[in-house]
């Protein structure tokens, strides 16, 4: 338990900091609560509140839904105007998760007896399909690389292996030589929590690698810097570098009604993957999700494959198959016949 006279917001966060580096909590997980619980105490003394966390209870928490719900975007920011638009619903339910994250650690360390958020719900983010890019999107994104040059190469395996994937483009920053099993056709992968995991990859990707590290991957600046993926100058790629990298050949592609980012092509690899035939719980170790709520999402994506299985799996027409044949034992050719003619006519024109 952290011994402090003061239950106050901005004294408590230090505390909450610590705890959840020791803990493994990365520093981007750890940079949004804190962000969020800073956003909440500037909210609670406009207000007039307090920021004693034990006096905090579920109707600041609504008050400050209600607040969030009816910002405008970017209103009191220092640098940007103000827009007519809100606050987006997956926004809005980052500030609240945050927020609860911060005071389930209050009572996990006993500085508070009860969260407020148990008697509150959260509002549920919008669902929202993100459009993911179709086969000739893809081959255009890649035919727009040029491939005879060093940082173009580069690029071409980066895509590829986001693609074939569905890693993640922190996770790909991340990877090391040494974490690149080429024989084995294998990556390891480190993720969310620091979680390791090892993803396969086909055998595009298995080339692509060779090439990249035995033709054109620079020496690294420092000794330390064993990334697989450098820049020219041979330091590691960061998520921004990259990030500007697949938007960039995207507009050079001219593609419409998709986002070329990373994260769109962990989308599509998501949904390819079911739509050849992978299941679901290999998606699952695959993106690194800690439930399947979140892959199950993939499925609604590729509802194609739904009714792929629905042709042959059909719980009435494989019923109706069964009695059929009973039907057809016991009257003749003729009515065999009749119904096969009107199955055939029922599959010609569902």
């Amino acid at each position: 338990m952290i011994m402090t006279q003061s239950k106050d917001l901005h004294r408590l966060l230090a505390g909450y900091q610590l705890c959840a580096a020791t803990e493994g909590k990365s520093p981007n997980a750890i940079a949004i609560v804190s962000s969020s619980m800073r956003y909440f105490q500037d909210f609670l003394i406009s207000q007039g509140r307090t920021i004693d966390v034990t006096q905090i209870s579920q109707h600041e928490i609504r008050e400050f839904i209600l607040h969030l719900q009816q910002k405008r975007c970017f209103s009191g920011h220092r640098f940007n105007h103000t827009q007519d638009r809100g606050l987006s619903g997956h926004t809005v339910n980052c500030y609240l998760r945050s927020l609860r994250i911060f005071f389930s650690w209050l009572v996990s360390e006993g500085i508070i007896g009860t969260n407020p958020f148990d008697r509150v719900k959260i509002p549920r983010p919008p669902r929202k399909i993100v459009p993911t890019f179709t086969d000739s999107q893809i081959q255009e994104l890649l035919n727009t690389i040029d491939t005879r040059t060093p940082k173009g190469y580069r690029d071409y395996a980066i895509i590829l292996a986001l693609l074939d994937t569905g890693m993640r483009v922190s996770e790909l920053c991340r990877l090391k030589l040494d974490d690149v099993w080429l024989e084995e056709g294998m990556l390891k992968v480190l993720g969310k929590g620091n979680k390791e995991r090892l993803i396969p990859v086909g055998k595009q990707v298995q080339r692509s690698f060779w090439h990249y590290i035995s033709r054109f991957r620079p020496d690294p600046a420092t000794a330390n810097f064993g990334f697989l993926f450098l820049t020219r100058d041979g330091r590691p790629m960061t998520k921004d570098r990259v990030e500007k990298i697949i938007a960039h050949y995207g507009k050079k592609a001219g593609l419409k009604g998709v986002r070329c980012s990373p994260h769109t092509l962990r989308h599509t690899a998501a949904v390819k993957f079911l739509r050849n035939g992978g299941d679901v719980f290999s998606l699952q170790r695959m993106l690194g999700h800690a439930s399947l709520e979140m892959t199950r999402r993939y499925c609604e994506l590729a509802n194609i494959d739904v009714k792929r299985a629905h042709t042959t799996a059909s719980p009435v027409d494989n019923l109706e198959l069964r009695i059929r044949q009973q039907h057809e034992r016991g009257r003749g050719d003729d009515r065999h016949q009749s119904l096969t003619s009107q199955a055939g006519t029922l599959v010609g024109n569902p």
